[in-house]
């Protein structure tokens, strides 16, 4: 089959429905490799995870594998793990610090910032092979940036700055760092994987789907919510919290405020707020933090700092991070119908302690694969995938608060209703303006 051209890519989104093939179609998903994840910014981590020289950790980018590290003079470098000379791999650790990077192969030897440092028997590849080997050091890849110590790239050696792609997200990114008692924050624990077999578009669609937790989280929200199990202010009990959160009546929902913030990033604001939720209100760990906040940052901006009630950060096409509870879920595409997914936890410099037990258990009840959320979830990803192989019915339906979409005066939109969904239809019209060229 013949690639598809432009006005049949664009005939693919239409208002409020879209295509099954968008999620179907691995020939469309092999152009979204190119086209979407090869242009756009890509989440990968954050500094804290290259804090010293040497230190690297290794990801992909449009399946692509890269290596993150840090060099001698502080840059972070974004490199193509690929030797020049036959290919091989030249970084085989997840992470890890390390003065050089050796071919495996035929022992080339490169620096964290990629530069060739040393060839055995360069002899034999030339009388001038000594001028030729800065030509020969490991790619770099086109575009990298920082903001608030978050680490992106682009595939792409043209575009949006970082600033211009991330508009006013950047507020969700503040929100999380400005939560730390000393402004810093840095990632612990290493990485937890998970995948399933959907395409990668359904998990950031569900993040702020406000419509699914009373039906996919029934079973966790009615266990949670039965007259023997006992909520308190204990950081352990984060889990009931949580399901019982899940079961909010549907006039909370409603309620609820969707936010998209052009190239289709999106967050959910007023979800769960620090009187209805979060351990601590009343818990002298919380209380112990907030002094600590308060000390940085004086009152009034604390109480502006801890008033800010988001759930979901959506940044398009490869993110998902909770500021409240220092989650960060990178996706990587493996296939039309296989997905991996990267999860993070942060600690914020300068709380207590135990402060980062909340974080893990949050983690662990949101994210885990044992958890009372996540495996509720996949399951649904996997059906979801399922249905849509069918050859029937060739259209899936976005309509919910269609047409009532607000502007507001950041030039953000937000839906009329806290069930809309807006951020999915959001997402389509920058997968659009990717696949096609023409903005909207």
């Amino acid at each position: 089959m013949a690639v598809m051209d432009t006005q049949e890519l664009d005939a693919l989104v239409q208002g409020d429905k879209v295509h099954r093939s968008v999620y179907s179609d691995p020939e469309i998903f092999e152009l979204e490799m190119k086209r979407l994840f090869g242009r756009a910014w890509l989440v990968l981590g954050h500094e804290s995870q290259v804090s010293k020289p040497g230190d690297y950790f290794c990801t992909e980018m449009a399946r692509q594998p890269v290596i993150v590290s840090r060099h001698e003079d502080g840059s972070i470098n974004v490199l193509f793990n690929r030797c020049t000379h036959r290919g091989s791999l030249v970084c085989h650790e997840q992470s890890g610090n390390a003065k050089q990077f050796v071919c495996p192969y035929h022992g080339w030897a490169y620096e964290p910032n990629g530069h060739l440092r040393f060839v055995p028997i360069a002899h034999n590849y030339g009388d001038d092979f000594a001028a030729r080997m800065p030509s020969l050091n490991l790619v770099p890849v086109n575009r990298v940036a920082l903001y608030r110590g978050f680490i992106f790239a682009s595939l792409a050696a043209t575009g949006p700055s970082l600033l211009e792609f991330l508009g006013n997200m950047t507020s969700s990114f503040d929100d999380l760092v400005d939560r730390s008692p000393t402004g810093e924050i840095e990632i612990v624990g290493g990485v937890f994987k998970h995948a399933y077999n959907g395409n990668w578009k359904l998990v950031l669609e569900n993040h702020n789907d406000t419509v699914h937790p009373a039906f996919v989280h029934a079973s966790s929200v009615y266990a949670a919510s039965a007259p023997e199990t006992v909520a308190s202010t204990q950081v352990s009990d984060i889990s009931i919290r949580q399901m019982r959160q899940n079961g909010a009546s549907s006039e909370v929902w409603e309620k609820l405020g969707l936010w998209t913030a052009g190239e289709g990033h999106s967050y959910m604001g007023d979800y769960h707020d620090d009187k209805r939720l979060v351990a601590g209100i009343n818990n002298p760990v919380f209380e112990e933090y907030a002094e600590a906040l308060t000390a940085r940052l004086g009152s009034e901006r604390t109480n502006d700092v801890l008033s800010v009630s988001r759930f979901n950060s959506i940044v398009y096409p490869n993110c998902s991070f909770m500021s409240q509870f220092r989650q960060l879920r990178i996706v990587h595409p493996i296939a039309v119908d296989r997905t991996v997914v990267y999860t993070y936890s942060f600690r914020m410099k300068g709380a207590p302690p135990s402060l980062f037990q909340d974080t893990i258990a949050f983690g662990n009840v949101v994210n885990g694969t044992a958890s009372w959320v996540l495996t509720d979830d996949l399951e649904v990803y996997e059906r979801v995938q399922k249905g849509l192989t069918g050859q029937l019915s060739d259209w899936v339906y976005l309509g919910r608060g269609y047409g009532d979409d607000q502007k507001d005066e950041h030039a953000m939109y937000r839906g009329g209703t806290g069930t809309s969904e807006i951020h999915i239809r959001s997402q389509f019209a920058a997968w659009k303006h990717y696949m096609t060229g023409v903005k909207a």
